[in-house]
């Protein structure tokens, strides 16, 4: 029998429109991701204590000349326009979009978008700068989700751009592999929560409580020798990062044993190991530079980065370039 003259998955379309549109925000997000990251790296998170609006303007005077409040604005800004990207792609998969459940993410994503400036905007409004409350664990606690709801956005449209990707709509099923996948999927998990322990140390300034690498002391031992938190928190960061980098070892090396993948899932796998690499030295050098704001802030984009390969690697896991016959 000759191949179906189309391999597309029931319901689907490739609109080259969409994959470019989620593209472009996909890269948005990661300009966004950097611009928060450094505000929270060299602590301009108060330079405004107003939200939604800066000093009452779109447009501060003088946001320009001020390192926090450029760092902060531009934060916001980048904020609005992945909100503007949002809806254009709520729009977009509504009129294009054939398969239900993608449209469904496409409305997930914006509302996740909007959830995570909401927790940005009370990060602000319950800070104890403006609630004249003697501590700031509320404040913190809200940074510390919208870190991790940046993480989710992340996540989202990777999981839009893979499923609209050209090749998505021409390949097949795969039917094996579930261990493997259930296995990419722990480690995911795994790295996670390394990330949301990561945040945690970084609006705790924990970044520097452990300053050898990989000893966890001075003396060389391996396990912390105080009984701080700053100092586990910080240790547990490293160790789960640690262990998320050898299950991501393990599934690039296992991944090469399904032939009938798509071959992308190998060649995503294979990139979240020399993104692993990157972010170990990165880490070291946050050590080695007494944390540089630009390299704390490398750290935390490349974990995201790292986070999003290996969940494409498991994506297109699910995929095939078998023909039927």
């Amino acid at each position: 029998m000759q191949n179906p003259p189309s391999q597309s998955s029931p319901g689907s379309q490739y609109s080259l429109l969409l994959f470019l549109l989620t593209l472009g925000a996909l890269v948005w997000a990661g300009v966004l991701l950097f611009a928060g990251g450094f505000t929270t790296s060299i602590g301009a998170g108060m330079a405004f204590l107003d939200w939604p609006l800066s000093n009452g303007s779109l447009n501060p005077e003088g946001w320009t000349d001020n390192a926090d409040q450029m760092a902060e604005h531009s934060h916001r800004l980048a904020g609005m326009i992945i909100g503007l990207l949002s809806i254009t792609l709520a729009i977009a998969y509504n009129r294009i979009e054939k398969r239900i459940w993608v449209r469904r993410l496409a409305y997930f994503l914006l509302f996740l978008v909007v959830f995570q400036g909401l927790l940005g905007g009370l990060r602000v409004r319950l800070d104890h700068l403006n609630t004249g409350s003697d501590h700031n664990l509320t404040a913190r606690s809200f940074a510390i989700a919208h870190a991790m709801g940046a993480q989710g956005v992340v996540l989202t449209l990777t999981s839009l751009a893979v499923l609209s990707a050209p090749q998505w709509s021409t390949s097949l099923a795969a039917g094996t592999g579930r261990f493997l996948r259930t296995f990419g999927i722990a480690t995911l998990l795994l790295l996670a929560v390394a990330i949301l322990i990561g945040a945690v140390m970084r609006h705790n300034g924990a970044a520097l409580a452990i300053p050898t690498f990989p000893a966890a002391s001075p003396d060389g031992s391996w396990i912390p020798s105080s009984d701080l938190f700053v100092v586990w928190v910080h240790f547990l960061h490293r160790t789960l990062g640690m262990l998320g980098g050898i299950g991501i070892l393990i599934y690039a090396l296992l991944s090469f044993s399904k032939k009938v993948w798509h071959p992308y899932a190998t060649q995503f796998a294979i990139a979240a190991v020399l993104l692993t690499c990157l972010q170990i030295w990165l880490g070291w050098l946050i050590l080695q530079t007494a944390r540089n704001p630009h390299v704390a802030t490398l750290h935390m984009l490349n974990g995201a980065v790292l986070l999003a390969t290996l969940w494409s690697s498991i994506l297109w896991s699910t995929r095939s370039r078998r023909q039927e016959s």
